[in-house]
């Protein structure tokens, strides 16, 4: 009861502690996530974070009880219903009133004090360590949502670029088709050289060796004929070829 007191006064004033980190979405209404089109707003709502606590009578008391018995007792319900029961438990000594009561009664004068005295300060700064750690969360929550916003454009960009890449592949079969018929080509060349060469060959074999044949049949036949000229036969023929030179000679 005594930290019903600490958070709401008599005159319904600022709380004590700051009882916004007692619930998940933001202050003043704002949406957590985004709204999606999955979700039934309607029937099932988003919580919604309460900036300040329950309205309380007396500093303590919940105004939820006294609209219990304001609907069956009117306004002294509640009142009476305290009054009585209190009276009851002194009379029936269930609650002695020892000094331990009076001491409470100091204790709570005390609290109420304090509660005048340094609440609002203190509840002012608990509400700016409570707005730096809601907005620490919303700054991080805001830098991974551009993360992922710029992992969506690197990934689209991607995907755009993997696009690009069947061109790509297009032209490098292309190209690889034009290699192998480049090697192609060079090694039909290089075996139509190698014939050529080697036709060449045999060609200017046939030749040497028809030159051979009449180089020899042509010394076989000189020899042959010198062989069958006598040695008068050769002194009568240098001696007509004089005979020759000289009427040439004279004339």
């Amino acid at each position: 009861m005594l930290s019903r007191f600490a958070f709401r006064s008599v005159q319904y004033s600022r709380p004590l502690m700051g009882v916004r980190c007692s619930q998940t979405v933001a202050a003043s209404g704002e949406r957590a996530v985004t709204a999606s089109e999955e979700r039934d707003e309607v029937r099932f709502p988003r919580p919604v974070r309460a900036e300040f606590p329950d309205k309380v009578r007396h500093g303590f008391i919940p105004e939820e009880w006294f609209q219990f018995f304001y609907k069956k007792t009117g306004v002294t319900g509640p009142y009476t219903f305290g009054v009585g029961l209190a009276t009851y438990f002194i009379s029936k000594e269930i609650y002695v009133l020892e000094h331990e009561f009076y001491n409470g009664i100091s204790l709570f004068i005390m609290a109420v004090f304090a509660v005048k005295k340094f609440g609002p300060k203190v509840a002012a700064y608990l509400d700016k360590e409570v707005d730096e750690v809601a907005n620490s969360w919303k700054h991080e929550r805001e830098d991974e949502i551009t993360s992922l916003g710029d992992t969506v454009v690197a990934e689209k960009k991607e995907q755009w670029r993997a696009e690009g890449q069947k061109d790509l592949f297009a032209a490098k079969r292309e190209n690889v088709a034009l290699q192998l018929e480049a090697a192609y080509r060079e090694r039909l060349t290089i075996a139509f050289n190698e014939v050529k060469r080697r036709l060449d060959y045999q060609v200017e074999r046939q030749n040497i060796d028809r030159r051979i044949a009449h180089k020899h049949m042509v010394t076989w036949v000189i020899q042959n004929v010198l062989k069958s000229i006598s040695p008068q036969q050769e002194k009568e023929s240098l001696a007509k070829c004089i005979v020759d030179l000289r009427g040439l000679a004279k004339a």
